[in-house]
């Protein structure tokens, strides 16, 4: 109520989620506004969340990015990245790469991993797989699943890199254990076909397994053919239908 920016921020945050008070999202959005009026960065984000949704305030697309904007030229990266999704959605991808990069530059991971897709698909930038891969990787190196497969991929078809289908099964593997679950049916295509690691039906059965329990439709159907014909594991026809 002094108008400190920080303490408005965190009790809009509070009043949201409903933390140590009742949820109150219309209340929420009054204390955000406030700070965000103050150029409090972290406070423009949650209130263009706030608008992009719809919560606690009525929908407003355009105000949105406005309050993304605001806090993307105080050089938040969140912000940054976040702004750039909404060009990406709107289809205006030369401006989403100019954010992705102000965001990757500070090491952002899902905008270094955003930046590569651009690079890699030649959109809003000049197409170069060779900077895909790099930007690929320096997300990957910071623990981002979608750019540990990606980065996968290139090493796996020599796309932007040298060929290393070993280095491409380690990155898969990194993955996986991420539950993702892309990669735990790509690892298991390694293991089926001995491709970056020693042959293993048994192994190849486990991940397309855990990538079927996430509902990865084509581990599902390599699951189903296993146990059809009794590859790395009993054969049973009855659990090839399910």
């Amino acid at each position: 109520e002094q108008g400190h920016a920080n303490a408005q921020y965190n009790l809009g945050l509070c009043l949201h989620k409903g933390e140590g008070v009742a949820r109150k999202e219309s209340e929420a959005v009054k204390w955000l506004l406030a700070a965000a009026e103050q150029g409090q960065a972290q406070a423009q984000i949650y209130l263009g969340l706030c608008y992009d949704k719809g919560v606690g305030v009525v929908e407003n697309k355009a105000e949105a990015v406005n309050c993304f904007r605001a806090a993307a030229k105080q050089n938040d990266a969140e912000a940054q990245y976040i702004l750039g999704l909404c060009f990406e959605k709107g289809g205006v991808m030369s401006e989403a790469a100019k954010w992705y990069r102000a965001a990757a530059e500070q090491g952002h991971a899902r905008a270094q991993f955003m930046l590569g897709v651009c690079h890699d698909r030649g959109e809003g930038v000049k197409e170069s797989k060779a900077h895909a891969a790099r930007l690929f990787r320096k997300a990957a190196e910071q623990g981002f699943a979608r750019a540990q497969v990606k980065l996968g991929d290139c090493l796996f078809q020599g796309n932007g890199v040298a060929e290393n289908k070993p280095e491409a099964a380690k990155w898969f593997k990194e993955a996986a254990q991420q539950r993702d679950a892309t990669a735990q049916f790509i690892l298991g295509v390694c293991f089926y076909e001995g491709e970056g690691v020693s042959e293993s039906k048994e192994k190849a059965v486990q991940c397309f397994r855990a990538a079927a329990e996430l509902n990865n439709g084509e581990a599902c159907c390599q699951l189903g053919d296993c146990y059809r014909y009794g590859v790395g594991v009993q054969k049973d026809r009855c659990a090839s239908l399910k």
